[in-house]
């Protein structure tokens, strides 16, 4: 799946510019952390954590998943979702283009896919 300029350019590289974003990204490529598990492998507070995955989500570079309790409370498991980005000087000034990778296991992306149509 290709996003072209969604969200804003600027927003993207000047998230990716971001030592703890570049962390966070880095250590959910391979495998979902949650926001703790984040916190402690990257020795960034915990608020940092949930200020830079909100952004990473909302720039759509990071996923995120629910994850339901018996006691009825949920927490979140983070994944990247960023697998190439190419940056292109035009007259206009630079276009992003970031192409995902697929995140979750086959199972919850079959669900997403159905739920969407």
């Amino acid at each position: 799946m290709l996003v072209t300029d969604e969200p804003d350019s600027d927003e993207i590289l000047a998230l990716l510019d971001d030592s703890y974003a570049q962390e966070i990204l880095r250590r959910t490529r391979n495998t979902p952390m949650s926001a703790k598990d984040l916190s402690e492998a990257c020795d960034i507070s915990i608020s940092t954590v949930y200020r830079r995955v909100e952004r990473l989500v909302d720039c759509g570079l990071l996923s995120e998943r629910r994850i339901p309790q018996p006691d009825g409370n949920h927490y979140s498991m983070y994944e990247t979702r960023l697998d190439e980005l190419t940056v292109t000087l035009t007259d206009d000034g630079f276009e992003v283009t970031v192409s995902e990778r697929a995140t979750g296991n086959l199972a919850d992306r079959f669900t997403e896919m159905w739920e969407g149509l």
